[in-house]
């Protein structure tokens, strides 16, 4: 049923896992700004793919081209996994943190000790720690999550190349 659901209606596909991303990246602003926990330099690096993985889905979601869909799974595939390797990276540095964390400096810190020229990079680098875990929800931490979310995104980006693979179906 999965994959005749992902043979007939791909660009459906794409949409909802665009707008699956958007509302991650949405809870990720709501738990920095509302909540005040601060990202890392590995969260920010996660919002960064999980924006690529929007896009790509976004874009081949609106194209009409069919053979722009195999590109746009194959691209989505590689972006989630760039982002599950970094989350599993993080949750690794979570479940053995090493004897010193050097993430980054606090936001005004850097406005602070440097000159605007070197802080606004350095700001958009994150400022929290990697290994600490501010937030859980059902025993597993953001970058836990973000990891799940991003494997299960390239498992339906697997599963599309694998259903337009067996079916060449009319786009």
């Amino acid at each position: 049923m999965l994959f005749n659901f992902l043979a007939t209606a791909p660009r459906r596909v794409f949409g909802l896992v665009c707008v699956a991303c958007l509302a991650m990246l949405a809870f990720g602003l709501y738990l920095q700004h509302v909540v005040g926990l601060e990202p890392c330099p590995m969260c920010i690096v996660q919002r960064y793919a999980l924006i690529l993985v929007a896009l790509s889905c976004g874009l081949t979601a609106i194209t009409k081209r069919g053979a722009l869909l195999l590109t746009g799974a194959l691209v989505t595939l590689l972006f989630s996994a760039f982002g599950a390797f970094v989350a599993a990276r993080q949750s690794f540095l979570q479940w053995y943190p090493p004897e010193v964390a050097s993430c980054g400096r606090d936001f005004y810190g850097m406005i602070e000790t440097f000159p605007l020229k070197r802080a606004i990079p350095m700001i958009f680098k994150g400022s929290g720690d990697c290994t600490k875990i501010d937030w859980t929800f059902l025993g597993l931490s953001i970058a836990n999550w973000s990891f799940l979310c991003f494997v299960a995104i390239a498992l339906v980006m697997l599963a599309l190349l694998v259903s337009r693979s067996r079916k060449p179906a009319a786009y």
